[in-house]
Parts: C-alpha cells; sequence; structure tokens
C-alpha cells in the first residue's frame, strides 16, 4: 500500500497542471487490490476543501467523487462510512464535509457530544451549540 496526498488526488481529478495530472494518472494507474492506494481522513478532509474553495466544484460534484473513491477497488480510504456518509450529508446542504467528518470522529470515539460554536455544525447528530457565556 501507497499513501496519496491531496495533492496527488487534485492533480488527477482536476489536471490543472499537465505535467503532474499525467504523473498522478501513472501513479494512480499503478495501483492494484494488492497495492492500493491509502487515502486517510485528513486527505478527505482537505480534498473537499480544495476542491470547493480552489476549484469550485459544487457539493453533489464532491459528494459524487467520494463515493467514485470509497467505490474503488484499488484505494483504501480511511474510515469510509463516515466519508460517505459525510458526503452525502454535505450532499443535501447545511455543515461543511471537515464538521461532517468531525462529528463522526467524535461518535466513533464515544464522545458525549462535540461542542462547537459554528451554528451549522451544532446542527449534526450530536453536536452541541455553545454560546460564549458558557463557562
Amino acid at each position: 500500500m501507497i499513501a496519496l496526498d491531496t495533492s496527488v488526488l487534485v492533480r488527477y481529478l482536476v489536471a490543472d497542471d499537465i505535467e503532474q495530472a499525467q504523473t498522478a494518472r501513472t501513479l494512480l494507474g499503478t495501483l492494484t487490490t494488492e497495492k492500493r492506494g491509502f487515502v486517510c481522513r485528513e486527505v478527505s478532509v482537505e480534498l473537499a476543501w480544495v476542491l470547493k474553495r480552489a476549484y469550485g466544484f459544487s457539493r453533489n460534484q464532491i459528494a459524487d467523487i467520494f463515493g467514485e473513491l470509497v467505490a474503488s477497488e484499488e484505494l483504501h480510504i480511511e474510515a469510509p462510512d463516515d466519508v460517505i456518509r459525510a458526503a452525502e450529508g454535505y450532499r443535501r446542504g447545511g455543515a461543511e464535509f471537515s464538521d461532517r467528518m468531525i462529528a463522526a470522529a467524535a461518535r466513533r470515539s464515544g464522545a458525549d457530544g462535540l461542542h462547537t460554536f459554528d451554528r451549522q455544525a451544532a446542527q449534526l447528530e450530536g453536536a452541541v451549540l455553545m454560546t460564549a457565556a458558557e463557562a
């Protein structure tokens, strides 16, 4: 297994730099079910952010991309159930993909709620909206 950085996935998906895109395509083309590419949670979070902020991808496009990445037999996506749940929730609107992944990590760890000042994130299951007056 090899680990893939966000930049490799971005070049592969966006192809905004021809040489780097070709290199990324070549690398990903060598992956097999025996030699998979590993995509950690942090890369998933960063990928969603970069695709939205830097390239203007829609929520639907980003959710579709994560669906394809998780479905790929040549990739090992860390916490794939969290990624799919976050992507589908993100598609519907509201909280950002990163907030959804943070909430998923909190649930998976057994935390008693995710405390946040972010009003959109506070609408997620298990989240608690804090106010500045709380001690």
